[in-house]
């Protein structure tokens, strides 16, 4: 009776299911997946010039959001030795035992086999490609062990996006959306390069790769400039390879501005507004591009 009634207290004590749930999207900053989403809307959208249906809409963002929650629950557990070691890192739920690393397997696992799944529900081609789409999901993490390339590595992950959009709506492969994923394989690969500045002398210490580490503060301000210029070149194409109008390129517009603005606010080495250029500049970008696009359909 005594060891039941034990039980029982320590199964009050526990928290519950939704607090776990709370820690678990803080640990992979779900929120995030706004970077990827409209940019596989816009492959979706620019297909067929039309909006699609519910179902291939519902699927695709389920998709979207069990990626990138598989890629970085895998980000989370590979480097939480290494998180452990870094003062910006040291928090995280794993490295602080918050949440387990059993669980983050877990919740892994669940998330491919989530991934999967809407694969199959949207046509045959996206599910039979999906393993090869989890391929840089899954091996990203690895690269700056061995390279700076590590930000194109991740560029590339997200990169995928407008074309899976696009073989979700039309079951089929087009060169049409390529300048749009090359577009967002350099914006990522940019704005990564920036986000890692912050960890430069870390990087240096314990013998991790990234472009600051590599070649230094002000040159990694260089090539982070000229990935975005790249972006603005491959939307540019984009524009023009599916034909859009005014109001696309009105859009291309506002993103280049947005990214001199994201330049601008750190093109002196200060780092103190590192959290604004990673997540609110970047995260309109994609947005506002997709609200132009968008109108440029239906106008």
């Amino acid at each position: 009776m005594g060891m039941s009634r034990m039980r029982r207290a320590e199964f009050k004590n526990e928290p519950p299911w939704w607090s776990n749930a709370k820690i678990f999207f803080e640990l992979i900053k779900f929120e995030h997946t706004l970077f990827a989403l409209p940019f596989a809307y816009l492959g979706m959208l620019l297909a067929e010039r039309e909006w699609p249906s519910f179902g291939v809409f519902f699927w695709v963002t389920v998709a979207m959001a069990a990626a990138r929650t598989a890629g970085m629950t895998l980000n989370r557990i590979v480097d939480k030795d290494t998180d452990a070691l870094n003062p910006r890192t040291s928090k995280r739920a794993l490295v602080t035992g918050v949440f387990s690393v059993t669980a983050a397997w877990f919740a892994m696992a669940v998330a491919l086999a989530v991934f999967f799944f809407a694969a199959a529900m949207l046509n045959p081609l996206c599910f039979k490609l999906s393993p090869l789409a989890v391929v840089p999901l899954l091996t990203y993490h690895y690269v700056k062990r061995f390279s700076w390339l590590c930000h194109f590595a991740l560029g590339l992950v997200l990169a995928t996006a407008p074309l899976g959009g696009w073989m979700a709506v039309t079951g089929s492969f087009s060169w049409v959306p390529v300048p749009l994923s090359l577009g967002v394989l350099f914006w990522v690969a940019g704005f990564d390069t920036l986000y890692s500045l912050q960890d430069m002398d870390f990087d240096k210490t314990h013998g991790l790769h990234s472009i600051p580490a590599r070649f230094g503060q002000n040159q990694a301000l260089r090539i982070s400039r000229r990935c975005h210029i790249a972006t603005v070149v491959f939307l540019a194409v984009f524009g023009w390879a599916a034909g859009l109008g005014v109001v696309y390129w009105f859009g291309v517009l506002v993103v280049s501005l947005l990214l001199i603005v994201e330049h601008s606010l750190i093109a002196d080495g200060d780092l103190s507004k590192i959290n604004t250029v990673f997540f609110t500049v970047n995260g309109w970008i994609g947005v506002l591009l997709l609200v132009f696009t968008f109108l440029e359909v239906f106008r």
